[in-house]
């Protein structure tokens, strides 16, 4: 075992240790301050679905969609003719680049984000990340595979197209990772005035409750956009409390992933009732 962990480690470079080391620092600290901070008491750690959220969501579904996406999909925009971009994002510093592909995918992801809550279509790949009855550190990981196909693809294109530093796509990955666990995380946070500008907790909690705020509090890491296009929700002497779907889903991994791809019902003007969320 501990020669397998040398060799696992040994070829990893630099950057991709500092990668790593980050996300699974920030993951201890989002778990310590869930026991000590939390904004629903009594929240268990082993809550239901931990392990399939860990062990095939986070551990091996991300592995083998990062193989395909980084080592296939990606591949088409390094092919023949790309090498004239080659210098489109030279001397630009790698905090810039960082700054910029943060902000513009974020963007991105807000709309998609609230077209996914309005059609049918995308709300099958992305209720799987609606079913958690307990929203915690790990539960933002439940994400449908071709969900995360898609907006990682999006995500990092166009990094490759403009031959943006691989520093860059390194840095933005763990950005999105602690990011995602930081605004799911069981922890009781009040940013005050910068809560117009930074999403936190105490806002997508609302998104993730069986309640109003469902339709609401798009933004993953800008809370601004929710602002900004009318769709922030955050009651002053409320908090959220009942996650998870109205409707049924299944419990494991592979049965939830097979799931979206069932046959629709007949449509209803009322889109809880049609499946949409």
């Amino acid at each position: 075992m501990e020669r397998y962990l040398i060799s696992v480690f040994s070829g990893l470079s630099g950057t991709e240790i500092i990668s790593y080391g980050l996300i699974i620092f920030s993951a201890f600290i989002f778990v310590l301050l869930e026991r000590f901070i939390p904004y629903n008491k009594g929240q268990k750690f082993f809550r239901d679905g931990f392990f399939d959220d860990l062990a095939f969501y986070t551990i091996a579904q991300n592995y083998i969609l990062s193989i395909i996406i980084f080592s296939v999909i990606l591949r088409v925009f390094q092919g023949p003719g790309n090498g004239a971009s080659e210098s489109l994002l030279d001397g630009v510093p790698i905090w810039i680049q960082l700054l910029f592909f943060t902000v513009s995918h974020d963007f991105y992801i807000y709309w998609m984000h609230r077209w996914q809550h309005k059609n049918r279509y995308l709300w099958r790949i992305h209720e799987a990340h609606h079913s958690p009855s307990k929203v915690d550190w790990l539960s933002g990981s439940r994400s449908h595979a071709l969900e995360i196909l898609i907006n990682q693809t999006i995500e990092f294109a166009p990094i490759v197209l403009l031959s943006g530093s691989v520093e860059v796509i390194a840095y933005k990955g763990v950005i999105s990772a602690v990011w995602g666990m930081f605004i799911h995380s069981n922890i009781d946070v009040n940013s005050g005035k910068l809560r117009f500008f930074i999403n936190g907790p105490e806002m997508h909690r609302w998104h993730h409750s069986m309640g109003k705020g469902r339709n609401n509090n798009f933004s993953t890491k800008f809370a601004i956009w929710d602002w900004m296009f009318g769709t922030a929700f955050l009651p002053d002497t409320m908090k959220a409390d009942i996650y998870g779907l109205k409707t049924y889903f299944p419990k494991n991994y592979f049965s939830q992933t097979i799931f979206a791809f069932r046959k629709f019902k007949p449509f209803r003007k009322n889109p809880e009732k049609a499946g949409i969320a």
